[in-house]
């Protein structure tokens, strides 16, 4: 069996581990190791963005899905969510507050929603545009034709956020209802990339169902991917789900898939999640502490935003927008590191 320092070696000089490898490096790590895993991924961040730590404002403008998904709060079949739609009014005026705050990336994330058709989108992606030029639109709103995400993108849309959730096609459909597929959802991203969007993929750590094997699936698939963002957090089960019961994700084994996709990506965009600091008091500065360069303050009005309950327990959903954006920046600069007024593009190399 390898030993596993070398393998976080390995990985650090940007070689490319065997399925036999990641899984000695996932089953085998120690305490101690991952501590060096943790401290290599910071000194690899920091060697790529300094101590900047990017804000991205989310707007939640939507809690409606046609989706059915096991593990989602807002799933279809949830006849006890409080549904609600953002106006274009309300949403613009989410982004006036962000922009005063000094975000300069906007997050428009929602479930999949036939209410906001394409040209709604592409009018508010425009709206916002025309008025923040300097301003970043990232959209998360699922899987779209290739045709929608051409006219997204020439509409002004910079990024686009899709979790492929998993990179193995069996626990694929132990997460979601028959109507979803995996290969539809990678062929998404392969659309998306091609049209040149900055691209975010990812996945739940310690899903129902999730096995080593299907971890070490995800981290190959990402190297292949080759994504611009990466989005991962633990999971957290929402009491009116088919997954009631399972068990959240754990912090450590979080912590240790986010050090390795900071040493297998160098470069990319990884956030320290909002479930990360749901499960741990100090988890999105845990987060940052191994890799992690983005975080994402919540935007969207307070009297909405219980009703996006994807998961239980989720934290800052009685804040307004300034009250997330200064706690953050508070716990952010406790452990050395700054937020900064910048849209927070992917480099290619160099900060």
């Amino acid at each position: 069996m390898a030993d596993v320092k070398s393998l976080i070696v390995k990985l650090e000089t940007n070689k490319i581990l065997s399925k036999e490898e990641f899984h000695t490096l996932l089953n085998h790590i120690s305490d101690e190791d991952l501590l060096y895993l943790r401290e290599r991924a910071c000194i690899t961040a920091r060697k790529h963005f300094g101590n900047k730590i990017y804000i991205r404002g989310l707007i939640e403008f939507t809690n409606h899905c046609k989706n059915d998904c096991y593990y989602c709060g807002i799933r279809r079949s949830n006849e006890n969510v409080h549904r609600y739609r953002l106006s274009e009014e309300d949403i613009l005026k989410c982004a006036d507050t962000g922009y005063l705050l000094g975000f300069r990336t906007f997050v428009l994330q929602g479930g999949e929603d036939g209410h906001y058709t394409d040209d709604y989108i592409v009018t508010l992606i425009k709206s916002i545009k025309e008025k923040y030029p300097d301003c970043a639109v990232t959209l998360s709103i699922g899987e779209k034709s290739y045709d929608s995400y051409k006219r997204y993108f020439e509409a002004g849309a910079d990024r686009y956020l899709l979790r492929h959730e998993t990179a193995n096609k069996e626990h694929y459909q132990k997460l979601h209802p028959p109507s979803l597929s995996l290969d539809k959802r990678i062929q998404s991203l392969l659309n998306l990339k091609k049209i040149g969007f900055q691209v975010g993929a990812g996945f739940m750590v310690g899903s129902p169902y999730q096995r080593t094997e299907n971890l070490v699936e995800d981290l190959l698939f990402l190297k292949e991917l080759s994504p611009h963002m990466v989005g991962i957090g633990p999971f957290i089960p929402h009491h009116q789900t088919p997954f009631a019961d399972k068990s959240q994700g754990s912090l450590r084994q979080t912590l240790l898939m986010l050090s390795i996709i900071r040493l297998m990506l160098p470069n990319v965009l990884l956030p320290a999640t909002t479930a990360l600091g749901t499960i741990h008091p100090d988890g999105r500065e845990m987060g940052i502490l191994s890799g992690a360069n983005v975080v994402m303050p919540n935007l969207s009005p307070t009297s909405v935003r219980k009703d996006y309950e994807l998961y239980d327990n989720k934290i800052c959903t009685g804040d307004e927008a300034a009250e997330c954006r200064y706690c953050l920046e508070r716990r952010v600069n406790r452990i050395g590191y700054q937020l900064v007024v910048d849209r927070g593009d992917y480099k290619l190399s160099g900060n």
